[in-house]
Parts: structure tokens; C-alpha cells; sequence
């Protein structure tokens, strides 16, 4: 028996390939594993003594060597890319194209919105004296969340997007507001939901409780629970986490007013539905001191209900103007005939405390006998006679005559020019104007009973900001009770996309208006009220220019595949190179005996090369050098092939072995040709492209 050194065999880029006799299954590697394994150095042989612990068991032992070997190969060809890698490859085409697919995206999911807001910064268009604190408000409409009632017949996904990307886009939009304009105030105009007057309450009868259609009586209250959570990450959250750069301090968000969608209208609406929506939602009847401005909130929808004829069964009879379905309209009612006094009320306290004194007045507390007339006099509150203009804010807008313009910044319908030379708007334009029209669960006006009974007892009526049209109106009433010369309406543009309108957006107010302790205004302005309307991205053209940039990158790396595949050089591509072997050498193939080898002793003719027996070969002990099979030799760990009697080797190597021939070597590679190799490169290039784009995307959608 011949006594053999133990040689380590020799690594070239990290890999040999096998010898001797097979002792493992090439069924237990993935394909292009089996024929090339790592092999490393082991504690067996004759320098390195024999262990006395116990041998492993067999499985874990060559799954740990395979695990082992896989980890180096994968380093081997990281860093071989990194060897072969060259400056010029920054300009291939697919890392171009990755370059601006991310730039767009972060254009279309980022800077578009904040470049939008920032356009309708305060000092951009106020006017105000150089010395003003002007109270900044902002005031949204309609954000009407998508829901089942939406688009009742969209398949899904395209249900889910939809609610997603509208979803997205409004918090996008809102977080720029409170994060780039910082409002002091924020006021909503109603349509919450879209179908939270559909969505069965749980309390009630059950002709109050469900909806009067049946395919939407599934959708129960924690269904309106689980959307008023989605109305709460959208708003306010981003409003609790902004700050205000008001004088004072003072930060109010206000989003009880009622629409149609939220209640329903007039006889329409259901009292479970109303006082679920004001329990999570406050009153929608309310008044607000802001910038010495009284901000008066009108539930209009359960008001129109007063004159409406009535759909109960035998009350058809029942003439305009009488009593019915009050406990509707009643409440309403009530706080339109108390809106003065309490806005008196709410200005002397505001006013007080303000400038130091008691929240309210401190009555006489002198002790006086019962015969003394003090003791019978009731104190009279006395409505104040203050400078403090009054704003009425309401879901539907005032009535107007047929036909009256709503002016330049109307989206969906420009207005036109009268054919004079002077170019005017001509005084009725019915394209340019809210129809005045009603239908079931909606009315586009208010009745003019309604508009003229909120004027007259409202009082000094300045402005009215409304919603539910979802576009961009500017009226100026002149038919209303107003010591100003008529009171402006604006009906504010909707905040999400899918209303209808491409851009949507939302209105800023600037309020300016000092005054002393009794309501006195001090201001020489010819208004206190300053409006600007701000419009945000329009979201489909977005997905427009994401559609047309996916259009051109699809078509530039198909003509790159075209070039690569039927170039009149050739080329070989970056991303197209394979890590692994092509072709799977046969074993049973005689092997060329190594130059290594040739001072082993062995037993050879002229002819053919001697081959050596693998019995000798032992199994690794300790794992401290690594797992796998020793060679006994250098000559086992080197393949050999036979030599013909012309002196030419036997295999489709030749006299280099396949450890000698580098990994990315074009000469040496196996390529497709023709549509093959275009279909290859055009999938690895988009792969290439398409796995780190859509990465960024998905890591902006989460973080937006």
C-alpha cells in the first residue's frame, strides 16, 4: 500500500471540478450545482492526525458542506462582477432607465403635491397691512371617501385601487397643507362618506335603521365604524401632528357640517343616521369665533326638509308650510331662531376673556327685601352692536336665478364671452352655472324660502362658503338682505379626484379684522376677508405620464434586446450573463492525468493514462477546516483526460481545464442567437429595471 502526503487541492475562481469516483447524487444539488462543487481543505490525513470525537451523522455533515460551498460560490461571482465591472457601465441603458423611472416617481408621488401647495402660500397673495396677524383658514369639501356606494358595479381590483390611490391622494394633499401652510382653522363643507346615510345603525326602528335599498343593508355600523377610521387617518392624523403659526396660538378643525351623503336630504333622512354622525362628528349647527369672525354652521340637509311634502302614507293631502316630519327640521329651526343671540353671546365671552376680564359678566349679588323692586327685576341680555362680520357655511349652496355664471375658475364648464367687443361674461350662462334642479337624495340649490329665512335671521351676512357641486363657483348675490352691497358665495371645489373633476383642490381665507373690547373694528380695509382658490395635481394626467414613460422604456430595451440579439458584432450583455455552468460534463469520459501528477507513483502505458482507485480516499472528521471529501492526493483533485496516440487530449476542453477559463468570458460562453437570445435579454433587462423600481414605489406608497 502506497503512503500518500495529503495535498489541499487547488482553487481557481473558487470552484474545481469533481474527480475520482462519484460519491454524490447530482439529484441533491440544484441543476449547474451537481458537476461543480467547493471542496475544502479537512483535518484528514497524515499531518493532521485523526480525531478522537464522535463523527456527526453523515446527513448533516454533507448539508452543511453543501451549504458551504453554495455560500462561496455565490461570494466568488459577487466578486468577480465586481472585478469585471467598468466605469462605463454607469451609462447602460437599463440603469438610465431606473434613474428616471425613480425620478418620476418621486416627482408624481412627492414633489408635485408640495410644489402645488407651496404656489398657494399666504404671502403669495395676501394683501394685508405690513404690521397685520391675519387668522389663516382653510376649507375643504367633499372629500366623499370611496366606498361600495361609489362605483357599485367596479370589479375587483380595480375597486381596491380606486380606493387606495383616492385614499392616498387626499392624505398626500392634506398632510402638504398642514405641513406646508400650517392653517390655524379648518373647516369641512359635509359629504364625509359617500354612503354613510346608507349603512344600517343600530338603534332605531327597523324602518330607521336600514337603508331603504336592500343591497346596501350589509353594510352595518361597524362598516361606517371602520370608514369613519379611514376619514381619521386621512385628516386627523396629519392635523395632529401639525403646528400653528397663529398670533394666538389657537387651532381648530371642525368637521360636523352634514351633507346629503352623509344624512341624505330634507324627508330623506333617517334620525339613527343623524345622530350617529353627529355623535362622532359633533353638532353640524354651531358658531365659531375665528379671526373676529363669526363662522355660522347650518345643517341645510335636514333644514330643506321644512316645507318638503311628505312621503309618509296618508299625508300626501298636507299643504306646503305646514307641520310635518319636525323632528327632522326642528332642531335646525330652532338654532337658525337663536343664531343671533347666541352669536352676541359668543362674541362678548370670546371678546373678555381675550382682553383680561371674566368670562361672563358678574350679575349684582346685594341682598334687597322682597318688597324692594330690585328683587323682581329679571336682567335683559341685550343683543351687543358689534363690527364683527358673520359667515355662513353650509353643504348645499344658496339659491341663485337659472342660468347665473359661476365664473372663470369653473372647471368643468368655461364660461363664455357675450358677443360684444367688450368681452364681459354675458349675465346668464347656463354651461357656466349650478343647475337648479333636485332629484332624489340630492338638491343642487336651496329652496329661496330657506336661503332668505337664513340671511334674515342670521344678520350681517358677508360671505357664504358652500359645497355638494364639486366644482369651482363665485357668485354674488344681490337679491339677500346685506349692508354690503350683496353677499359672496363661493362653492368650493372637491378635494379628491374622483368627483368628477380632473383638478381638484381647495379654498384658503385670509381674515384680518382687529378690534377693540366692544367689538369695534379698528381695520380701513375695504373687506376682512381675503380668498384664494388652490388647486392640487391632477392625478390622471399623473398616471397618463407613468403610462407613457412604462411605453417608452418597454420600447427602448426591446430594440437593445434587437440590437444584442442580431448585432453584426458580438455582443455580449451585462445583464444577461449566466453565474452558472451551461453544460453538465459527462463523468464517464476519460480524464488527461494533471502535470501536477506526474510525480505520484502509478502504473501507466504509452497509450493511455493509468487510473488511480478512489478506496483510499477517507471522509473529513472535524468540520474546523470545513466539510466535504479529501483528495489523497493532488492528482485525484485534478480531472484528467485520456491522450490520444496523435498527442491530442480526449474532451471538449482541450488541454485547459475548466477552472482556467473565466467566468464572464465571451468566447468561452454558451449564447443564443436570434429571437432566443432577444427574448432573454429583453426579460433579464426588465427584470433588471422593474425589481429595484418597483421597490422605490412601493416603499413611497407606505410612506407617503
Amino acid at each position: 500500500m502506497t503512503s500518500h502526503r495529503y495535498a489541499p487541492p487547488t482553487f481557481r475562481n473558487g470552484l474545481i471540478h469533481k474527480a475520482g469516483r462519484k460519491r454524490r447524487n447530482s439529484n441533491d444539488l440544484p441543476p449547474g450545482f451537481a458537476d461543480y462543487v467547493p471542496v475544502l481543505p479537512t483535518r484528514s490525513g497524515p499531518d493532521y492526525g485523526s480525531s478522537s470525537r464522535p463523527v456527526g451523522p453523515p446527513y448533516w455533515q454533507e448539508l452543511g458542506g453543501r451549504l458551504i460551498g453554495l455560500g462561496q460560490l455565490v461570494i466568488g461571482q459577487l466578486i468577480e462582477m465586481i472585478r469585471s465591472w467598468r466605469p462605463k457601465d454607469i451609462l447602460g441603458i437599463p440603469l438610465a432607465l431606473t434613474i428616471i423611472w425613480l425620478v418620476a416617481l418621486w416627482w408624481g408621488e412627492e414633489a408635485v403635491f408640495r410644489r402645488r401647495v407651496e404656489a398657494c402660500a399666504w404671502d403669495r397673495w395676501e394683501s394685508w397691512p405690513t404690521a397685520s396677524t391675519p387668522h389663516h383658514v382653510v376649507l375643504v369639501a367633499d372629500p366623499q371617501l370611496v366606498d361600495p356606494h361609489t362605483y357599485p358595479g367596479r370589479p375587483w381590483p380595480l375597486s381596491s385601487l380606486t380606493v387606495r390611490y383616492t385614499d392616498l391622494y387626499m392624505r398626500k394633499s392634506f398632510q402638504q397643507i398642514t405641513q406646508v401652510l400650517a392653517p390655524d382653522s379648518v373647516f369641512f363643507l359635509g359629504d364625509l362618506f359617500d354612503g354613510g346615510r346608507e349603512w344600517t345603525t343600530d338603534s332605531g326602528y327597523s324602518d330607521e335603521r336600514e337603508s331603504p335599498e336592500k343591497r346596501w343593508r350589509k353594510y352595518d355600523s361597524r362598516y361606517w365604524i371602520k370608514e369613519y377610521g379611514r376619514f381619521s387617518r386621512i385628516f386627523f392624523d396629519p392635523w395632529l401632528h401639525g403646528e400653528s403659526k397663529s398670533w394666538d396660538g389657537q387651532r381648530k378643525l371642525v368637521a360636523g357640517l352634514p351633507g346629503n351623503h352623509d344624512l341624505g336630504l330634507g324627508n330623506g333622512i333617517r334620525i339613527p343616521v343623524r345622530k350617529r354622525f353627529q355623535a362622532y362628528f359633533g353638532n353640524g349647527n354651531r358658531i365659531d369665533l375665528v379671526g373676529n369672525h363669526t363662522f355660522v354652521s347650518l345643517d341645510t340637509v335636514s333644514l330643506s326638509a321644512k316645507g318638503q311634502p311628505s312621503t309618509e302614507p296618508g299625508t300626501a293631502g298636507i299643504r306646503e308650510g305646514e307641520e310635518h316630519n319636525k323632528d327632522v327640521w326642528g332642531p335646525v329651526d330652532h338654532f337658525l331662531h337663536t343664531a343671533n343671540a347666541e352669536k352676541s353671546r359668543t362674541i362678548d365671552r370670546e371678546l373678555r376673556v381675550r382682553y383680561g376680564f371674566a368670562e361672563n359678566e358678574m350679575l349684582d349679588n346685594t341682598p334687597v327685601e322682597l318688597d324692594d323692586p330690585r328683587a323682581h327685576r329679571v336682567p335683559i341680555e341685550t343683543e351687543r352692536d358689534t363690527e364683527i362680520p358673520s359667515v355662513v357655511l353650509t353643504h348645499v349652496p344658496f339659491y341663485r336665478a337659472p342660468g347665473t355664471p359661476c365664473g372663470p375658475f369653473r372647471e368643468r364648464f368655461p364660461p363664455h364671452t357675450s358677443g360684444d367687443s367688450s368681452g364681459e361674461p354675458p349675465e346668464k350662462d347656463e354651461g357656466n352655472s349650478i343647475k337648479v334642479q333636485a332629484g332624489e337624495q340630492y338638491q343642487n340649490v336651496l329652496t329661496q324660502a330657506v336661503s332668505n329665512e337664513i340671511v334674515d335671521l342670521v344678520r350681517n351676512v358677508t360671505h357664504v362658503f358652500s359645497g355638494d357641486d364639486h366644482d369651482y363657483c363665485d357668485v354674488i348675490h344681490h337679491g339677500y338682505t346685506s349692508k354690503h352691497g350683496g353677499i359672496r358665495e363661493i362653492t368650493v371645489k372637491s378635494i379628491s379626484w374622483a368627483m368628477g373633476i380632473r383638478t381638484p383642490g381647495f379654498l384658503l381665507l385670509s381674515l384680518w379684522n382687529p378690534v377693540v373690547v366692544d367689538g369695534k373694528s379698528l381695520s380701513t380695509e375695504d373687506t376682512t376677508i381675503q380668498t384664494q382658490l388652490c388647486l392640487l395635481p391632477d392625478q390622471l394626467s399623473i398616471f397618463i405620464r407613468y403610462g407613457l414613460l412604462l411605453a417608452a422604456t418597454l420600447l427602448v430595451l426591446l430594440v437593445r434586446a434587437v440590437r444584442i440579439g442580431y448585432g453584426p458584432r458580438s455582443v455580449v450583455s451585462r445583464t444577461q450573463g449566466h453565474l452558472l455552468p451551461l453544460r453538465k460534463f459527462d463523468s464517464s469520459q476519460p480524464k488527461r492525468q494533471d502535470v501536477t501528477s506526474a510525480s505520484t507513483q502509478s502504473s501507466s502505458t504509452p497509450n493511455t493514462a493509468s487510473v488511480r482507485g478512489t478506496a483510499g480516499k477517507s471522509r473529513a472528521v472535524s468540520p474546523s477546516n470545513g466539510y466535504g471529501y479529501a483528495y489523497n492526493s493532488a492528482e485525484e483533485a485534478s480531472p484528467r483526460i485520456s491522450e490520444k496516440a496523435d498527442g491530442t487530449t480526449n474532451g471538449s476542453l482541450g488541454a485547459q481545464r475548466w477552472n482556467d477559463i473565466a467566468l464572464d468570458e465571451p468566447s468561452r460562453r454558451k449564447r443564443r442567437k436570434g429571437l432566443l437570445a432577444v427574448y432573454d435579454e429583453f426579460r433579464s433587462s426588465i427584470l433588471q429595471v422593474a425589481s429595484v423600481v418597483l421597490i422605490y414605489y412601493v416603499w413611497l406608497l407606505l410612506n407617503s
